[in-house]
């Protein structure tokens, strides 16, 4: 997995699939157990925990301090064991070792000195190593015997190089899956024939990325690959699974993903996503035919008023596509035409990364901000992944620039459609989208009536100073992409693009948030801008939170911040809200600065 492409971001994306690494379980993992990971008030030191799918008894498998855990290999057959990676020896390089189930016993496979990261075989055998290369994209070498080979087999530059990337292989370990750009634009699924180092392509699509796949459980073979552009649809290869996919295209309404299937094959897991409504999941009996509903993720939310996503491609100003999400606030769209009746409160709300994208499907953040009377418009902003490298390439050391140009010409496109009006426009993101938040208020001062950021990056340059450790196989391409503060020019532009050294410029009013335990964006990074306001008496309103890291992971903490952020936009954009309350207490949030900039923040502090 490469976190340069979630840099910002608390979700990890590998080609064909997502995980999100606080809390999600890293897959089954035999014997009635389930393996899932988790850290410590957000500081991304995640430990591995087993547990007993009957009883619930946990124990933990990987109980080491200032150590972050990796899964490195999971098989469908050895079912007694997985690889993972641990950083205990050296906080930059994970060593593979193989982990016993049963008896959490941990043996060294692979001493890492210096590799990015390891792909194993269904086998649990290492067969590949990838390590960063001096353009800036990446190296993969064949392991043989147990030991790495001298010359890549594969090699990649900066552009290529998050859109290239080994996916796995088959059963026989003869072909191993590629998601690979090279020669091309967007990324294609192929095949490798690893006796004759041949590549074939599977499938691509111009429009965008190969994103998922399915492969037959026990072959290995792909047999169905997706493709998100507005929408993520599924394509088969294999004819025997065609039928199932046009079926349950059929008979389900909404997002579909085959989340498990059985070694014979007879039986899959099936969540589809409405949108507008809470997802389901199901079990689907190949042989019958037969959907047989499980059980609804969010019950809460059966019959609740939430609202359809609407799919746009909207223009930059130099002719680029960028693939866009419009919700609007329930009752404000009589028609269905997906525009409403008359112009209502905007949030820009800007995905973080900035190497990930927005796509089709439920948010609760969305769904929170429309049903509080705002549209919600996501922009897929050039640097965004998914459409190809070209598109990402086009974001490279374009921070507050070209980045930040296609999300105002997304707000020119909203007022001209009759979305919103100009002055009702707040700006909000976390991780990038803070960033986006800052930079808006700086260097468009006028555009936005507010904004929110969490946990965005204030300082370019003490960002890259203070990134975590065990990314410095990515240092160099993240270099590349933001700006090299190892350089003269470099760190000018750095400087440059800093929110911090334009805070005097801000004039609207603005909300931070932040983790303080943050290993990606360090709370100095917000501690610098909010100090910077003050000095120059600017209000700004800063809530802080001891035990959270990227992003507010505990419940409390969450709602705590959404009680602040829905009031803060109503005094700004006019939308609903509900009083603070005993929220805040609740909470551990703590306000350093600004509470009487925020209202009832200070009315609702003085009950802690």
């Amino acid at each position: 997995m490469n976190p340069i492409r979630t840099l910002f971001s608390r979700t990890v994306f590998a080609a064909s699939l997502t995980l999100a690494v606080a809390g999600v379980g890293a897959a089954p993992a035999g014997g009635g157990a389930a393996a899932p990971v988790n850290d410590t008030g957000g500081d991304e030191n995640f430990r591995l925990y087993g547990v007993d799918v009957q009883s619930g008894a946990q124990r933990t498998l990987t109980p080491f301090e200032k150590t972050r855990v990796q899964v490195v290999g999971i098989s469908p057959t050895v079912t007694d064991r997985i690889l993972v990676g641990l950083n205990n020896r050296d906080e930059r390089w994970h060593d593979v070792h193989s982990l016993d189930l049963a008896t959490g016993k941990l043996t060294l496979v692979k001493q890492n000195d210096g590799y990015g990261g390891f792909e194993a075989d269904r086998q649990l055998n290492l067969r590949v190593a990838s390590k960063p290369n001096a353009q800036g994209g990446n190296d993969w070498f064949r392991i043989v015997d147990g030991k790495v080979e001298d010359k890549p087999f594969v090699s990649v530059g900066l552009d290529d190089s998050l859109t290239t990337a080994p996916l796995g292989f088959t059963a026989d370990g003869k072909t191993l899956y590629w998601l690979d750009s090279r020669n091309r634009d967007t990324a294609a699924l192929v095949a490798e024939d690893l006796a004759t180092a041949r590549f074939a392509v599977v499938a691509q699509d111009a429009r965008a990325d190969v994103g998922g796949i399915l492969a037959d459980p026990k072959s290995g073979q792909v047999q169905a690959y997706s493709v998100n552009y507005l929408r993520e649809t599924w394509n088969a290869l294999d004819p025997s699974i065609a039928k199932d996919l046009k079926f349950l295209d059929e008979q389900l309404d909404g997002e579909i993903a085959v989340t498990s299937r059985t070694l014979a094959d007879d039986a899959w897991l099936v969540a589809v996503d409405p949108v507008s409504a809470p997802a389901t999941t199901y079990r689907y009996d190949r042989k019958a035919g037969k959907l047989t509903k499980l059980f609804v993720s969010r019950p809460e939310l059966e019959g609740q008023p939430l609202v359809k996503m609407h799919p746009l491609e909207l223009k930059s100003r130099d002719g680029k596509t960028l693939v866009s999400y419009l919700s609007l606030p329930p009752g404000s769209d009589a028609n269905g035409d997906g525009r409403p009746e008359k112009p209502v409160p905007m949030v820009l709300l800007v995905h973080g990364g900035p190497w990930a994208r927005d796509v089709y499907g439920y948010d609760g953040e969305v769904q929170w901000l429309a049903n509080r009377g705002y549209a919600v418009l996501q922009v897929n902003f050039r640097a965004s992944t998914g459409f190809g490298k070209a598109f990402i390439s086009a974001g490279d050391r374009e921070w507050a620039k070209r980045m930040h140009d296609d999300l105002l010409d997304a707000v020119d496109w909203a007022v001209k459609s009759g979305v919103t009006t100009r002055d009702k426009v707040a700006i909000m993101g976390g991780s990038y989208g803070g960033y986006a938040t800052l930079a808006g208020l700086t260097f468009t001062p006028e555009a936005f009536a507010c904004g929110v950021s969490i946990v965005g990056p204030s300082n370019l340059q003490t960002l890259l100073d203070s990134v975590p450790p065990y990314w410095e196989a990515f240092r160099e391409q993240l270099y590349r992409r933001v700006g090299d503060p190892r350089t003269e020019d470099g760190r000018t532009l750095l400087r440059e693009r800093s929110p911090l050294f334009r805070a005097d410029a801000i004039k609207r009013p603005l909300l931070i948030g932040q983790g303080a335990n943050d290993p990606r964006v360090k709370q100095a990074e917000s501690d610098q801008i909010v100090n910077a306001m003050r000095d120059k008496d600017i209000p700004v309103t800063y809530v802080l939170f001891p035990d959270e890291g990227h992003g507010f992971a505990r419940p409390v903490n969450n709602i705590a911040f959404n009680a602040v952020a829905e009031s803060f936009l109503a005094r700004c954009l006019g939308g609903r809200y509900e009083p603070i309350g005993e929220t805040l207490r609740q909470s551990t949030a703590q306000v350093p600065h600004g509470a009487k900039y925020a209202p009832g923040v200070a009315e609702a502090l003085a009950t802690k």
